[in-house]
């Protein structure tokens, strides 16, 4: 791509985004600057404390069981006491956890506060999520959700690097790093994010905003979102649960296990842009199949992997899902939310994560433990399968149910939700 063209399309990805979102970008940013603990528990625990795989998997599961809890829990305080307030909240509460995690040693006590790190970090996202969908119009959301993803992943891509080569000398001081950049952006949302939580402006918005968690549940089309969502969130916790365990197994160091990870990352920060730019108008039906499919035999390949290079090379084949499905899952979760609902509707999406982190780690250290690691590369790429027929079956009947208009069948959802969500604001 030429130069001027280059310019001209990293012009136009960032142009016209309101301040409150860049800022909401840069707390992301440095979030996950800091990020350690979810990327090397599993190796904390099993190399440098010396317990069994079941283990690991028993405290990473805690530690998205404490997500689980705080999702519907953050999803209410989102809607009740607004964004602003709830990403204090979680992000000075997370900070405190995650050094504390750095120096407690009892296995009790590493489970329970592995519990609190999951049950505090995993409050803000609803807040996040809702608070971006406040600040940026129907028509940018999805570009403003992939910049965020960018953050997240350029963040990612730098700590876990860093953090492999900071874990052969001092896991103490990985969860000490990672506690100060999360005290930094409770810092960066304190001094630069006003509340926007929208005003119940009218009888029908405080009618609106009066549903609870039941309406959510009753929801067949957004439970459904969320059950497929759980499916790949299942497969994709893999890199972070069963990846390492199997290297660490396979005598690879934690500095390899950072090297293979932080490709994931530097790759979503050097294709995301474009590729969202690629797929922004064409068939999401097809995407979230074809993103499914590449997740599950993704990690299907692992099993095939003995060596760096090669773990590299899976990588990339799983990778390149994420960077589908990102947008464009969550694109699609924002505009089947209503209005005054965002905080209970982006918690029970978060929540999907949240479970799949619980399940995931039980399920990868079993089958590790029992089968061995090619058992547990074959399953993921049978739950792929499983969510990418499960994607195509449900697409289906959102198109019986709304009229398909020149794009997609999730296209023409997204415009209606759009107008909806337009027609709403004060």
């Amino acid at each position: 791509m030429p130069l001027a063209a280059l310019k001209r399309a990293v012009r136009e990805s960032v142009s016209g985004l309101p301040r409150e979102f860049w800022w909401l970008w840069t707390s992301t940013l440095v979030n996950r600057l800091g990020a350690f603990v979810a990327t090397f528990m599993a190796l904390y625990l099993t190399l440098d404390r010396g317990y069994s795989a079941s283990y690991a998997g028993l405290v990473v599961s805690l530690h998205g069981l404490g997500g689980v809890v705080s999702s519907i829990g953050g999803g209410v305080m989102t809607d009740r006491l607004g964004r602003r307030p709830t990403l204090l909240i979680a992000q000075s509460s997370t900070a405190f956890s995650v050094a504390l995690l750095g120096f407690v040693h009892h296995p009790v006590a590493i489970a329970g506060v592995a519990f609190l790190v999951g049950m505090a970090s995993n409050a803000s996202r609803p807040a996040v999520q809702a608070m971006m969908a406040d600040i940026v119009r129907p028509e940018d959301r999805v570009r403003a959700f992939s910049l965020n993803y960018w953050a997240i992943n350029l963040g990612f891509a730098v700590s876990s690097a860093g953090a492999g080569f900071i874990a052969e000398v001092s896991y103490a001081a990985g969860f000490l790093v990672e506690a100060g950049m999360t005290l930094a952006c409770a810092v960066v949302v304190f001094l630069k994010l006003p509340e926007s939580r929208p005003t119940h402006a009218t009888k029908e918005e405080r009618a609106e905003a009066s549903v609870g968690l039941g309406t959510v549940l009753r929801d067949g089309r957004f439970m459904s979102v969320v059950g497929l969502c759980f499916l790949v969130a299942l497969v994709f916790q893999q890199g972070a649960v069963g990846l390492p365990i199997a290297m660490g197994e396979a005598g690879f160091t934690p500095a390899d296990f950072g090297m293979v990870i932080a490709v994931n990352g530097v790759l979503v920060v050097v294709l995301q842009i474009p590729v969202t730019r690629f797929i922004e108008h064409r068939d999401a039906r097809r995407l979230l199949v074809a993103s499914s499919l590449l997740a599950g035999y993704g990690f299907g390949l692992t099993a095939f992997a003995g060596s760096v290079g090669v773990f590299v090379l899976t990588v990339c084949v799983w990778t390149l899902a994420e960077i589908v499905n990102a947008p464009t899952q969550t694109g699609l979760v924002v505009r089947l939310s209503p209005l005054h609902g965002r905080g209970r509707y982006q918690g029970m999406y978060t929540m999907s994560w949240s479970v799949a982190g619980l399940v995931a780690p039980l399920m990868s250290g079993f089958v590790i433990d029992h089968y061995g690691a090619e058992w547990l590369w074959g399953l993921c790429a049978v739950v792929g399968t499983v969510a990418g027929v499960g994607y195509w079956v449900l697409m289906e009947r959102v198109s019986a149910e709304v009229p398909a208009k020149e794009t997609s069948p999730v296209d023409a959802v997204l415009a209606s939700e759009a107008v909806k969500d337009a027609s709403a604001t004060p």
